[in-house]
């Protein structure tokens, strides 16, 4: 039995209708018990006209801790005015009281894994709340230093170096701790959580063709070669030039790829799994998987939103779960 909790993400975006989507598909009381994140108001109106089939019972307080497998255990997060298709300082505050409660609730042991909707980086500004994104407010909550950004998929893993970062930041950022960090932190989640006896990882370089010996920047003379050759017992090479490693499919010979910046590996690995993609947070004492896609504020409120990447959030979640508990 797996105990998963779900977040609501921005309530003004798709978040909620597909999760509830997602929870209708995998409803089984006798595989696993099931519990919400999310304001009242904003799940009963979604509720109205999401289709489901399942039983659902709405908490006003805590979580228990004997969930009923046959009820979806809906936790009311507060009550945040709703206004579908835009971010506000609402849907931030809503976003973040959610991610904080299903966090609490798998610190204590209560959730196995929580599954996070997407949110809004704007609303969280305009709420006060000063981090990028889901996965350094949950490395702040554990106190976790050495996480990393991976996104996974049947067809390739990869891992980010610097995550929410604007290019002018992304160079001074690249440093030989960084680097060495990550690749350790890559093969710890491809070993622990995902099953990999002896995982082979690609590094790839931060300029175009990978600086081509200096001529076109430095980083991989100076921080990422020097940090992939002092790499002991980790299979692991590079620096690859970027474009000719995904362009001659050079990604299906390792189990991971580690990429230098957010749109370095997120292009062509969007390309290739967009609605099966999943974000995952590796490095943290929790497990955490998203779906790899954005809020929809475009789609939110017509009822078309695809629940794909979530349920692949979920499968990722289970297997996850499942490895961590075969290593004990």
């Amino acid at each position: 039995m797996k105990t998963l909790a779900f977040t609501c993400g921005d309530i003004n975006g798709i978040g909620p209708e597909i999760c509830i989507k997602t929870i209708n598909q995998i409803y089984s009381p006798s595989e696993r018990k099931i519990v919400l994140f999310c304001p009242s108001n904003v799940i009963e109106e979604e509720l109205l006209v999401t289709t489901h089939s399942f039983s659902y019972q709405i908490i006003k307080d805590k979580l228990p801790q004997n969930l009923d497998p046959s009820y979806v255990t809906i936790i009311n997060t507060g009550n945040y005015k709703q206004q579908v298709g835009k971010p506000t300082i609402f849907s931030g505050k809503a976003a973040f009281a959610s991610l904080k409660r299903a966090y609490e609730a798998a610190s204590l042991k209560l959730a196995d894994a929580i599954i996070t909707a997407p949110v809004s980086k704007t609303a969280f500004k305009f709420a006060g709340i000063k981090y990028p994104g889901q996965t350094e407010i949950l490395a702040k909550f554990s106190k976790s230093k050495n996480y990393l950004m991976v996104f996974l998929s049947n067809k390739f893993i990869c891992g980010l170096t610097t995550i929410h970062e604007p290019i002018k930041n992304v160079s001074k950022l690249i440093t030989k701790q960084r680097i060495v960090s990550s690749i350790k932190t890559l093969n710890e989640t491809l070993v622990k959580d995902l099953g990999k006896s002896s995982p082979k990882i690609a590094v790839l370089g931060l300029n175009p063709h990978a600086g081509e010996n200096g001529n076109i920047g430095e980083e991989e003379l100076s921080s990422i070669g020097p940090a992939i050759r002092s790499i002991k017992n980790i299979s692991v090479e590079g620096p690859f030039v970027p474009d000719a490693f995904f362009g001659n499919h050079k990604h299906e010979d390792y189990d991971a790829v580690l990429g230098m910046y957010h749109d370095q590996v997120l292009i062509p690995f969007k390309m290739m799994n967009f609605n099966s993609g999943v974000n995952y947070t590796a490095g943290l004492p929790i497990i955490r998987t998203s779906p790899d896609h954005g809020t929809g504020f475009d789609i939110a409120g017509r009822g078309i939103a695809n629940p794909q990447s979530m349920l692949e959030a979920v499968k990722w979640a289970e297997k996850i779960i499942t490895n961590r508990r075969q290593k004990k």
